[in-house]
């Protein structure tokens, strides 16, 4: 009752040999297995080719982001020199100022001196894209401004800026401080 012995049996000739109908079988298997080999060495080709390129762009990823970070502290770098190479001569106009106090200049000198350093300072900061706001006399605006305190006042209309305590800035369009205000809450109840 041994069929894998029978079986084997049947596949050898009389004289000990395969028959051709084995034989044939033999090949097919062996032509498939050299087509799966052939394939599975192609699919490891493939699967390092796809390793190496993942790498490469693993490092230039690495090295772009590298490059990037540099020319970001560049740029700063260079506004920043941009920045102080402008302020420079309102620093120059301060110090020939306070030589000039001491040297018993007088008050309305002194007084021209500060205010050609104001409009030189405010040029630079206008020239880097900084506003000033004054909202004196506006409505208040949430927004833009910081209310310190509110007052009645029967000369001004109800939420209206009576007083400004410190003016506000927006640097480039994006407020970087409100203006400090005090605002009316209109006429006082009697």
């Amino acid at each position: 009752m041994n069929t894998d012995t029978d079986n084997r049996d049947e596949d050898l000739d009389a004289s000990g040999r395969e028959s051709p109908e084995s034989s044939a079988e033999a090949q097919e298997v062996e032509q498939e297995l050299a087509g799966l080999q052939e394939a599975l060495t192609a699919a490891e080709r493939e699967a390092a080719e796809q390793r190496e390129a993942m790498l490469r762009m693993h490092a230039e990823m690495e090295n772009l982001r590298k490059r990037l970070i540099r020319d970001l502290e560049k740029s700063q770098k260079r506004a920043l020199e941009g920045i102080m190479n402008d302020l420079l001569p309102v620093r120059d106009s301060l110090e020939k100022g306070l030589q000039a106090a001491e040297e018993d200049a007088s008050v309305e000198s002194l007084r021209e001196g500060k205010a050609l350093i104001m409009r030189m300072l405010g040029k630079v900061m206008s020239d880097h894209g900084l506003q000033e706001i004054d909202p004196a006399g506006q409505a208040f605006d949430p927004e833009l401004h910081e209310a310190m305190s509110l007052i009645p006042s029967p000369e001004h209309a109800e939420n209206q800026v009576i007083d400004v305590i410190q003016k506000g800035y927006r640097l480039n369009d994006r407020l970087i401080r409100p203006a400090r205000v005090v605002v009316s809450s209109g006429p006082p109840n009697v």
